[in-house]
């Protein structure tokens, strides 16, 4: 990628999956890569690290804390603020996003638990500005789980595997022109590689010399 490309606009790129998928690590190789031919990056997370994000995080670690509904409009609460504090300034500032979790999160986590997955997604695309791609890495639950077995902070009320077994299903139905499923259990190079293919796609047709 040459480094004279300008972007004409902002760019939102959203990374899906269960946790121990390995969006955190394939937005970071993707963050240097981008940052090294020169473009103006920033990375996001959902649930944020503001006050409804907080709340989400702190619930997480408690099975059954929330009701399906609740979970909803918390992080219809916290998707808010993201949109309005961070997604849009970067956007008008033409800038490339990273965001870990988005609204396709919501339809598979919080669908799974009962809720209808069309209306959250008319609830939240009310708001949220559509991405132009998302990535999202499918994982057998199991491995998922067996991949953050170590990790401090264990989200207890969304890592039971029936649970996830759901959660799974949903993303993998998950279809559009710029959505596109990955193999999580391949090499985290391999994924890396047609993921930069696709961005890169991308930033050229929204780029001008």
């Amino acid at each position: 990628m040459k480094k004279k490309l300008r972007l004409k606009k902002g760019v939102l790129i959203v990374l899906e999956g269960i946790d121990g998928s390995g969006k955190t690590t394939q937005i970071k190789k993707l963050a240097d890569f981008l940052l090294a031919q020169g473009f103006p990056v920033v990375c996001f997370q959902e649930p944020t690290r503001g006050r409804w994000g907080r709340l989400i995080r702190e619930k997480a670690r408690q099975a059954d804390s929330l009701s399906p509904e609740e979970e909803l409009e918390l992080f219809l609460r916290d998707r808010r603020e993201n949109v309005e504090n961070n997604l849009l300034p970067a956007l008008r500032q033409k800038k490339i996003i990273l965001l870990d979790r988005y609204y396709f999160s919501t339809m598979a986590y919080q669908g799974a638990r009962g809720l209808d997955v069309a209306e959250i997604k008319r609830k939240n695309e009310a708001f949220a500005p559509p991405p132009n791609l998302v990535f999202i890495l499918l994982l057998d639950p199991r491995e998922g789980l067996q991949r953050i077995q170590n990790r401090q902070q264990r989200e207890l009320l969304f890592e039971e595997e029936k649970y996830l077994v759901q959660v799974n299903k949903l993303f993998a139905s998950f279809h559009g022109e710029n959505i596109i499923h990955l193999d999580a259990s391949a090499s985290p190079d391999e994924i890396f590689t047609r993921i930069k293919t696709q961005v890169l796609n991308l930033i050229e047709q929204v780029s001008v010399l």
